[in-house]
C-alpha cells in the first residue's frame, strides 16, 4: 500500500493572533518550533517533541500540529498501532491509530482539537484508512479541566464525532477495565470488506481465549 500524504491547513483566530493549523508535517517544519510548555500530557515538550519527530519520519506517520509564528500549542498524531499491542498483530498497512491528541491549557477554548482533526481529514487519502483510537481514562486532564470522568468522556466523543469516530464495542482488557475507556474507529470509504473484517477480529480478540 502506497502511503500518499496531502498537506492541508487551515488558520484560526484567538485572543492572542492567529493559529496556524496545518499537516501533515515534516521532520524539518516540526524542528522549527519548541512545543508549549503546557503540552506534558505525555513527557515533557522537548522530549515529546523528538517522539513527533520520529513518527513523522515513518511511511505512514502523519503529525498534524496547531502553532502560533513562535511555538507548536497543539497536535495529533497517526501511525500503525504498536508492534507490542495486539492491534498490530493482524500486519495492516489500512490500519492507522490516533496514537495522542494535545493541546495546551490556554489554547483549549478555541476548538483546537476539532480543527486538527478537520485538517486530518481533509486529505483524501484518509478514506483509505480505518482510524482508530483508544481512549483511556488516565490519560484524561481531569484536573487541568475540572470535568468528571463521564464529562471528560462526553467532550471526547464529541470532539471526535466531527469527523465520524465513533464508540465501538471490543472486550479489549485494558478499555473493559474501566466503563468509561472506550474504543473510537472512522471506516474510510475505501476500505475493502477483507480489512474490516479483520478489524472486527481485531476488537474481538480476547474472546478466544475464554
Amino acid at each position: 500500500m502506497e502511503h500518499r500524504k496531502e498537506y492541508h491547513r487551515t488558520v484560526l483566530q484567538t485572543d492572542t493572533g492567529e493559529l496556524t493549523v496545518e499537516g501533515p508535517v515534516s521532520p524539518e517544519q516540526l524542528r522549527k518550533y519548541p512545543f508549549h510548555s503546557g503540552l506534558v500530557a505525555f513527557r515533557p515538550p522537548d522530549e515529546q517533541r523528538e517522539a513527533l519527530i520520529g513518527i513523522s519520519r515513518l511511511t505512514e506517520g502523519r503529525i498534524i500540529v496547531a502553532r502560533t509564528e513562535k511555538e507548536i500549542v497543539g497536535y495529533v498524531t497517526f501511525l500503525h498501532p504498536d508492534p507490542l499491542e495486539h492491534w498490530s498483530s493482524a500486519n495492516m498497512e489500512d490500519l492507522l491509530e490516533l496514537g495522542a491528541i494535545e493541546v495546551a491549557a490556554p489554547y483549549r477554548q478555541y476548538g483546537v482539537a476539532r480543527a486538527l482533526l478537520r485538517v486530518t481529514f481533509m486529505d483524501p487519502h484518509m478514506e483509505n484508512y480505518m482510524v482508530f483510537s483508544t481512549e483511556y481514562y488516565w490519560h484524561w486532564d481531569l484536573k487541568g479541566t475540572g470535568l468528571s470522568v463521564w464529562e471528560y468522556r462526553d467532550v471526547m466523543e464529541k470532539v471526535m464525532g466531527t469527523v465520524g469516530l465513533e464508540w465501538v464495542a471490543t472486550d479489549d482488557p485494558e478499555i473493559t477495565a474501566h466503563p468509561a475507556n472506550c474504543l473510537m474507529a472512522r471506516i474510510g470509504k475505501n476500505v475493502p470488506l477483507e480489512s474490516m473484517e479483520k478489524f472486527d477480529r481485531l476488537r474481538f480478540h480476547y474472546r478466544f481465549l475464554y
